[in-house]
C-alpha cells in the first residue's frame, strides 16, 4: 500500500504527494503541509488524517468547500480512486500502484547515488567567479556558454508571468544543454512538495511528465549544491529504481536556484541518449543559469501572489455601490454584497427605515451578472391590494373595469433582471401565495389571464419589521418567509456606525450645495457635536433631510448649530463640546421647565405633559434627548406615557 495524492489538474498538475499517519493539511497558508497558491482555496482548507491504513478527509469550514467525486463533504473516509476537488485543483487519492503509470505525474525515487557523480558547490562555479576563467574565455565552449548566459539573462528579466518564464527558460536550457528533458521545480515548505512545476521534452516539444529522483533533489536542496550523475543504468544503486529504469535514464543533472541563500527550487535535466552525455561543463553552465533565473522566478511568484491578493480584495471590497462610509459595519456590508451579488439567490434585507436598503439592493444588482438587465423597485406599502396585484403581475384586457388594454406587470418587465420589493411585510395575504408561486415555479399569470408566463428574475425583498414575529402572528406566510430568507442581510442603523456620520454629512452638504448653487465648505465643530450625539431614529434619510434643511436655511460658509433641526439641538452635547450661549440657555430653560412640571405631577409624564401643553410622547423624547432620567429621580416615580398613544401632529 502506497497512499498518496496525485494532482490531476490545477497549479500543481503532475505532482505526487505521499501520505502517512501524520496529519496532512492543505490550504493557502505557508503553514500547511501542502500549500496551494490559489485564491479560491481557504487559508486552512482541509485535512487528511491517517488512521490504521485508512484516511479521513475533513473540510475545515472552508469558504468554497471540499468535494469528493463531485459531492461537497464535511468528513469522509477516502477510497482508492476518489477524486478530490479543492478550488481549482483536482487530486486523485491512490492506495495501490496500478494507476500510477497512467497518470501525468512526477515520480520520486529514494535511491542513493553512487558511480559517476559530481557535486558542484557555489564557490566552485566557474561562471559565477569570472576572475577564475580569465584567458580561458577565448575558448570556443566558454564563449558559447557565455553567449547562452547572456541570452538567458535577457529573456528571464523581460518576463513577469510565472508560466511564460518557466517555459521560456526551459526552451533556452534545452538549446544550450544536450538534455532530453528539463524541469523547473519550485519547492514549498517541504522539499518534495512543489508549488509549481514546469516540464519540457526536447523530442516532443511539449510538456510531458517524467520521473525525477527524490534523492537527487533532496541532496541539491540540503547541500545547496549542483549534482551530476552518469551511467545510471550500470549503477547497481538504481537497480530497484523502477521509474528511472523504465525511462532508460542514463544521465541526470540538477542544480539549486538560490535567493539570499534560500533554495527557491531546482532545475532538473536528464537524458536517455547515450550519445548525449551530460558533463561537468554543463553542470557549470546550469549552475550559472540557475543563479541568474532564481531572482526572476522569485519576483514573478511574488507578483502573481500580489496580483491575486489585489484581485481578491477588489472582489471583496471594490464593488460598485453608492453607499458612503468606512466603518467596520459598512465594510462588512460591502464584503457581504461581494459574496452575495454573483449568485442568483433570493435576498432579504432587514433594517430600520432610512438605513439604505434600496441602495444595498441596487449594489447587489449592479455587481451581479444581471447588471445590464432591468432593476425594478416596487414599494408594497404604497399601493392598494388591487393596484399592487396589477403592478406586480400585469393584467389582460377586460380583466376589470378600466382594463382597456393588456399590461405587463413589473415582474414580467424585469425578465432577466432584478425585482426589489420594499416593505414586503405589507404584502397582502391574497398576494403572498401568488408571489410564492413565482419564487417556486418562476412563472406567473396576469390578472384575468389563464396562461402561465415564465419569468427569469432575481428577487430582493426588504422590510423594517420583524417578519418572524409576523409569521408567529399569522400575518405573513411561513413558507413565503423561508423562500425570501435564503440570504439575510441586516443593515445597521446609523447610531451603530456613528463614525460614518462625518463622511455622510460632508457628502450631503456637497450634494445639496451644488444642487442649490450654494457653496458649503463643511460643518462647524459645534454642529458636528450635535450630529454625533443624536440617535437618528430616521437614520441616513433623516440625516440627509437635516443637512438639506441646513443648506437651504443657513447663510454661513459652514453649517452652524442654528441651521440644524430643533430635535438635534435638544440632544445633550458630549462633555467638553462647546455650544453657543443662546442654545445653552434654551436647553437649560427646557430642562428646568420639565423638572418643575414633573415635580408638580409627582413624576407622571402624562400629567406633566398636560401641564406643559405638549403630547406625552414629545415629552418622553425631550426627557431622553436632554438626558433627564437620572436627574429627575427625586421628582417621584416616573410614569411613561401609555403605549400606542399616537403623537399629535
Amino acid at each position: 500500500m502506497k497512499p498518496r495524492l496525485v494532482a490531476r489538474d490545477g497549479p500543481l498538475k503532475g505532482t505526487e504527494f505521499p501520505l502517512s499517519e501524520e496529519e496532512f493539511s492543505i490550504g493557502r497558508n505557508a503553514s500547511n503541509r501542502l500549500r496551494i497558491a490559489d485564491l479560491s482555496i481557504s487559508r486552512e482548507h482541509c485535512l487528511i488524517c491517517g488512521q490504521g491504513g485508512q484516511f479521513l478527509l475533513r473540510d475545515l469550514e472552508s469558504r468554497n468547500g471540499t468535494f469528493v467525486n463531485g459531492t461537497p463533504i464535511g468528513e469522509r473516509w477516502l477510497e482508492h480512486g476518489d477524486e478530490i476537488r479543492i478550488g481549482d485543483s483536482l487530486f486523485l487519492f491512490l492506495l495501490q500502484d496500478d494507476e500510477v503509470a497512467a497518470q501525468p505525474v512526477l515520480r520520486l525515487d529514494d535511491r542513493d547515488l553512487s558511480g559517476a557523480t559530481v557535486v558542484l558547490r557555489g564557490e566552485d562555479a566557474l561562471y559565477l567567479r569570472p576572475e577564475k576563467f580569465g584567458e580561458l574565455a577565448a575558448g570556443s565552449q566558454i564563449a558559447r556558454n557565455l553567449q547562452a548566459l547572456l541570452k538567458i539573462s535577457t529573456v528571464v528579466n523581460s518576463i513577469r508571468k510565472l508560466d511564460a518564464l518557466g517555459r521560456k527558460l526551459l526552451e533556452n536550457v534545452i538549446e544550450a544543454v544536450p538534455a532530453q528533458r528539463a524541469a523547473v521545480l519550485l519547492i514549498g515548505e517541504v522539499v518534495e512538495e512543489f508549488t509549481s512545476v514546469f516540464v519540457l521534452d526536447r523530442r516532443l516539444g511539449t510538456v510531458q511528465p517524467f520521473p525525477v529522483s527524490s534523492t537527487v533533489i533532496r541532496k541539491v536542496v540540503q547541500e545547496k549544491a549542483g549534482v551530476l550523475s552518469n551511467d545510471i543504468l550500470e549503477d547497481h544503486t538504481f537497480n530497484e529504481a523502477k521509474s528511472l529504469i523504465d525511462s532508460q535514464t542514463r544521465s541526470l543533472l540538477a542544480v539549486p536556484m538560490l535567493v539570499f541563500d534560500k533554495v527557491l527550487g531546482v532545475i532538473y535535466l536528464d537524458s536517455s541518449d547515450p550519445a548525449a552525455r551530460l558533463d561537468s561543463n554543463h553542470l557549470q553552465l546550469l549552475t550559472a543559469i540557475a543563479a541568474i533565473s532564481a531572482v526572476a522566478f522569485d519576483n514573478a511568484r511574488h507578483v502573481e501572489w500580489l496580483e491575486g491578493e489585489n484581485q481578491r480584495l477588489q472582489e471583496e471590497i471594490g464593488i460598485e455601490h453608492n453607499m458612503v462610509g468606512e466603518s467596520p459595519a459598512i465594510r462588512a456590508i460591502h464584503e457581504r454584497i461581494a459574496k452575495v451579488a454573483p449568485t442568483n439567490s433570493t435576498v432579504l434585507i432587514t433594517g430600520e427605515s432610512g438605513t439604505g436598503k434600496e441602495l444595498v439592493a441596487r449594489a447587489i444588482h449592479e455587481n451581479s451578472s444581471r447588471a445590464g438587465q432591468p432593476f425594478v423597485a416596487i414599494n408594497c406599502a404604497a399601493l392598494s391590494e388591487a393596484l399592487l396585484e396589477s403592478e406586480l403581475f400585469g393584467h389582460e384586457r377586460g380583466a376589470f373595469t378600466g382594463a382597456i388594454a393588456q399590461k405587463k406587470g413589473k415582474l414580467e418587465v424585469a425578465h432577466g433582471g432584478t425585482v426589489f420589493l420594499d416593505e414586503i411585510a405589507e404584502l397582502s395575504p391574497l398576494l403572498q401565495p401568488k408571489l410564492l408561486r413565482v419564487l417556486q415555479e418562476r412563472e406567473l399569470e396576469r390578472v384575468g389571464g389563464t396562461r402561465p408566463i415564465k419569468v427569469d428574475i432575481r428577487l430582493i425583498a426588504a422590510t423594517n419589521k420583524d417578519l418572524e414575529e409576523a409569521v408567529r402572528e399569522k400575518k405573513f406566510r411561513q413558507d413565503l418567509f423561508y423562500r425570501l430568507n435564503v440570504i439575510a442581510l441586516r443593515i445597521p442603523p446609523l447610531r451603530e456606525r456613528r463614525e460614518d456620520i462625518p463622511l455622510l454629512t460632508s457628502y450631503f452638504a456637497a450634494k445639496y450645495g451644488e444642487k442649490l448653487n450654494r457653496r458649503v465648505r463643511g460643518v462647524s465643530p459645534k454642529a458636528r457635536a450635535h450630529l454625533m450625539r443624536y440617535d437618528w431614529p430616521g437614520n441616513v434619510r433623516e440625516l440627509e433631510n437635516a443637512i438639506e434643511r441646513a443648506v437651504v436655511l443657513g447663510s454661513a460658509a459652514v453649517i452652524l448649530p442654528e441651521d440644524l433641526p430643533e430635535a438635534l439641538l435638544e440632544t445633550e452635547p458630549p462633555p467638553g463640546a462647546g455650544i453657543p450661549k443662546y442654545h445653552e440657555a434654551v436647553i437649560e430653560a427646557k430642562k428646568q421647565l420639565i423638572r418643575n412640571a414633573l415635580e408638580q405631577a409627582h413624576g407622571s409624564q402624562v400629567e406633566a405633559a398636560k401641564l406643559i401643553g405638549v403630547h406625552p410622547n414629545y415629552l418622553s423624547r425631550l426627557i431622553r434627548n436632554l438626558n433627564l432620567k437620572t436627574a429627575i429621580q427625586g421628582a417621584g416615580q416616573l410614569t411613561a406615557p401609555p403605549r400606542g398613544v399616537p403623537e399629535e401632529a
